[in-house]
């Protein structure tokens, strides 16, 4: 019973939408990163300097590396997660080999689209293959086991996922650049990793990320009234009470985007001049009908 609740949370759209992202992930790699010596983060940039020392070609590294790293996590990340990842994967595998050895494209000395500017190639290979990457996590799966590992040993070595992924990476650098006994490349390569973890962010958590106010006011009425008007928005009301005033305070609680902020702080002043105002950012938000 378990193993059929699984399938239900299976979206064939979702299925539709990683075959996109392993085949904008092939892309930024085969076409941008590989051909001029750079390499990925990950098991991707692994693969990338195993296929460079073995007789095995890159896709064949993106399977053997990942699939075990996605099995082995199957327990933790769920099946949904697994499969979704797994096939994310296949799609990219299958995509950068008919890139570079079926598809009538020489990406075997620079990039077909920037040469061999390395600079180019690091930025738009970072930025495409982050796409993928952002979209595959985005959909319910991943497009690197490494994060699979990190979700799972991270916290028993005191560490955060981030940190985790980091030091992986910094250690495939350095292994590279001992490899191929050049610093130029894995330096590059760095500035592939930071404009594609910051696409990942942007896909992931979207462009223009919402803000969450939390207002304290003695005069919640007014203020609710006035934000609820303008801005034609949800807020929630919570008692609170002050520890060194003592007096009896209500925490307000909306979410708006960011163009909304400085309008909302004006109303909130010219309501309550003594509220107390906070604003965070919020990564996403869903709403009850998006929850069926």
């Amino acid at each position: 019973m378990a193993i059929k609740k699984e399938f239900k949370k299976f979206k064939w759209v979702n299925f539709l939408l990683l075959t996109a992202a392993g085949i904008i992930n092939a892309i930024g790699v085969t076409l941008f990163i590989a051909p001029v010596g750079l390499y990925d983060s990950g098991v991707s940039g692994t693969s990338i300097l195993l296929s460079q020392v073995t007789p095995l070609n890159l896709s064949a590294f993106l399977l053997i590396l990942n699939i075990p790293l996605f099995l082995y996590g199957l327990k933790r990340q769920g099946l949904a997660f697994t499969v979704y990842a797994i096939y994310a994967v296949a799609v990219y595998s299958v995509g950068a080999w008919l890139i570079t050895d079926i598809l009538p494209i020489d990406v075997s000395m620079a990039s077909p689209l920037a040469g061999s500017d390395l600079l180019l190639c690091a930025l738009f290979g970072g930025l495409i293959s982050g796409t993928g990457s952002g979209m595959a996590i985005r959909f319910g799966g991943a497009m690197d086991g490494v994060e699979v590992m990190a979700v799972i040993f991270a916290k028993r070595l005191g560490i955060s996922v981030g940190t985790f992924v980091m030091i992986y990476n910094v250690a495939l650098y350095v292994t590279c650049g001992i490899v191929i006994n050049s610093w130029i490349l894995p330096l590059y390569s760095i500035v592939t990793y930071g404009a594609a973890l910051k696409t990942v962010d942007f896909i992931v958590e979207g462009f223009d990320r919402e803000k969450a106010a939390d207002i304290v006011t003695a005069k919640p009425q007014e203020v609710a009234a006035a934000i609820s008007e303008t801005f034609k928005c949800g807020i929630t009301m919570t008692p609170a009470k002050g520890y060194y005033s003592n007096e009896e305070k209500t925490v307000l609680y909306v979410v708006l985007n960011r163009f909304q902020i400085s309008k909302m702080k004006d109303i909130v002043r010219e309501a309550d001049p003594s509220a107390y105002i906070s604003v965070s950012e919020v990564v996403d938000v869903f709403h009850p009908s998006q929850m069926k």
